[in-house]
């Protein structure tokens, strides 16, 4: 029976092949087939001759895997088991009772119940650990294997077992999954009387009419500039940014076109709706994890000198994907096309095709580097993300701050912080007193938040190299000398930086009070980059004289205009 599945599996496999086939130009055709034929027959060959049991499924994604991974990371397989992170990257949406879990200490913790939901609708609450799901223990099973069980269809039944955080007894309780749907406007506010501000962390299926909702009330409370943060935005769907874009630009205006092997993905996307605003003041904030269609967004507005982008150097993904469905459930999601912005440049910072002696993408080199023009004549370039107009100053954490993130000592505190208090004043009015934060640092002194420093780091280098040869006997008094001195402030660091540790307790201590609204509201107060783009936007004069600045360019023109 065996052998005949096996067999019967082959035929299918090798139909698969041949129907396949028909979309290659004649060219290929030979080079593809035959290659199809190695692969097929090495398939059956191993799986019928190897010396223990093999798993044909496992063996055949692995295949498939490492064939993808030798092309782009967005390249991917995605079997019938991840149609389901599949559907919530794409729509925001899946099926489950709205907590984020994650392992901590050995035990499955709840991190982030969402507000509204099944989860929070029970009673459970940030720190709560889970040891049963559906009767099944969870005991040394870690995050991404309890995941999957607390997902499910909508409308199907779920058992845990939970102990509250504070609590020693466990409880059972009886949950119902839901469709859950995670907005990707999670926080939009009036900064000041004039300046609106958006959140927008994805780009899922309808976020530009969340974003326009959002814009709309803002507009009501007398909005008259505003900044959208599209920081830590991964990018998402290419006509949500299209549509966005169009918002503040008028209808028929080219926003991004894509360009691909075939000509199926010679497409040019316009602005086809008439806009909301297309004078309002508009600061984008980027940084080095804003992609793909955030990318578009931003560098779109920049192109169209229609806002100030502030923040870092964004990702610089060009490339567009496109699912295809496969047999049995599966499908693939595969690079088809490059885009380009209204300017004519591509954003694209790594080159795929080229790869070093070890298998490492380049990036494009500075010699391929384009100069580019916007609307107004400004100097843009292609090649490396986008380059912000007011770049802002590192942001790079603290060793300490690190530290007391990854050991979820943080986490830990605010736990204890809510059971200690019932309830904490509105989010524009919270924050930590000095006596708090030195009940903080009472909390700390029994735990263990060692870290190393960049600079011991290089000193163990240092050491090893200094032994290797020979030399480590004579330096090894001012060494440790060194070392006993890197210690002493070490232990100074929790005071110095304080008001960044205080910013991270008081973001999660006002999320278990105000969810995910609190810990973005508190964090607002004392973001950096915020602060800049109000300071523009409340100076007429500092946005024009970006918008207008024509400065030389330093690399070549690329004749390809689109304006």
């Amino acid at each position: 029976m065996k052998k005949f599945f096996q067999k019967k599996t082959y035929i299918i496999l090798i139909a698969a092949f041949a129907i396949g086939l028909a979309s290659f130009a004649p060219t290929d055709l030979f080079e593809v087939s035959k290659n199809l034929d190695i692969f097929s027959s090495l398939y059956r060959e191993l799986n019928t001759s190897y010396v223990d049991e093999t798993k044909p499924g496992q063996l055949m994604k692995t295949a498939i895997d490492a064939m993808l991974e030798s092309l782009d990371p967005y390249t991917n397989y995605i079997t019938e088991n991840d149609i389901e992170d599949f559907r919530y990257m794409t729509t925001g949406e899946y099926g489950g009772v709205g907590a984020l879990v994650t392992d901590i200490d050995g035990k499955i913790v709840v991190v982030d119940p969402y507000e509204g939901f099944s989860a929070h609708r029970a009673g459970i609450r940030a720190g709560d650990e889970i040891i049963e799901v559906n009767g099944q223990s969870v005991k040394g099973k870690k995050s991404d294997d309890v995941r999957p069980l607390l997902k499910g269809n909508a409308g199907s039944p779920l058992k845990l077992k939970i102990i509250h955080a504070g609590q020693t007894i466990p409880i059972e309780m009886s949950l119902m999954r839901e469709e859950i749907k995670i907005s990707a406007v999670p926080y939009s506010v009036m900064l000041n009387d004039n300046t609106g501000y958006i959140k927008l962390t994805s780009f899922t299926e309808n976020c530009s009419v969340l974003v326009k909702d959002a814009f709309l009330k803002l507009k009501e409370k007398n909005c008259k500039s505003l900044v959208l943060d599209l920081r830590g935005n991964p990018g998402g769907l290419l006509n949500e940014a299209v549509n966005i874009v169009n918002f503040f630009v008028e209808k028929g205006k080219e926003v991004v076109y894509t360009k691909g092997k075939i000509s199926d993905w010679e497409r040019t996307y316009v602005a086809v709706n008439n806009p909301i605003d297309t004078q309002i003041p508009i600061v984008v904030l980027i940084d080095e994890s804003s992609a793909s269609a955030a990318e578009i967004v931003a560098g779109s507005l920049q192109d169209f000198d229609r806002a100030v982008l502030i923040g870092a150097r964004s990702y610089g993904k060009g490339l567009v994907q496109q699912t295809k469905p496969l047999i049995y459930n599966t499908q693939l999601k595969v690079t088809v096309a490059k885009y380009y912005i209204p300017s004519g440049r591509c954003v694209q910072a790594l080159d795929y095709t080229n790869r070093d002696e070890e298998g490492r993408v380049e990036k494009v080199p500075d010699s391929l580097i384009t100069a580019f023009k916007t609307k107004g004549g400004r100097i843009v370039y292609d090649g490396a993300g986008i380059l912000p107009d007011v770049k802002t100053g590192d942001h790079k954490l603290s060793d300490i701050t690190m530290a007391l993130l990854n050991k979820n000592l943080i986490f830990n505190y605010s736990t204890q912080y809510a059971l200690k208090h019932e309830k904490i004043v509105p989010v524009k009015e919270f924050s930590l007193s000095n006596s708090e934060f030195d009940e903080f640092l009472a909390f700390l002194k029994d735990k263990d938040y060692g870290y190393k420093t960049e600079t011991e780091l290089v000193m163990e280098e240092l050491k090893k190299e200094a032994e290797n040869e020979k030399y480590f006997t004579n330096i090894k008094t001012e060494y440790e000398k060194l070392g006993a001195k890197i210690n002493a402030d070490k232990k100074d660091d929790l005071i110095k930086h304080k008001e960044e540790i205080k910013q991270f307790l008081e973001e999660e201590i006002a999320s278990r009070y105000y969810f995910q609204t609190g810990r973005l509201g508190v964090g607002i107060k004392s973001d950096m980059d915020v602060k800049v783009a109000v300071e523009y936007l409340t100076n007429e004069a500092k946005v024009k004289s970006i918008l207008t600045t024509i400065e030389k360019p330093t690399k070549p023109f690329n004749p390809r205009k689109r304006f």
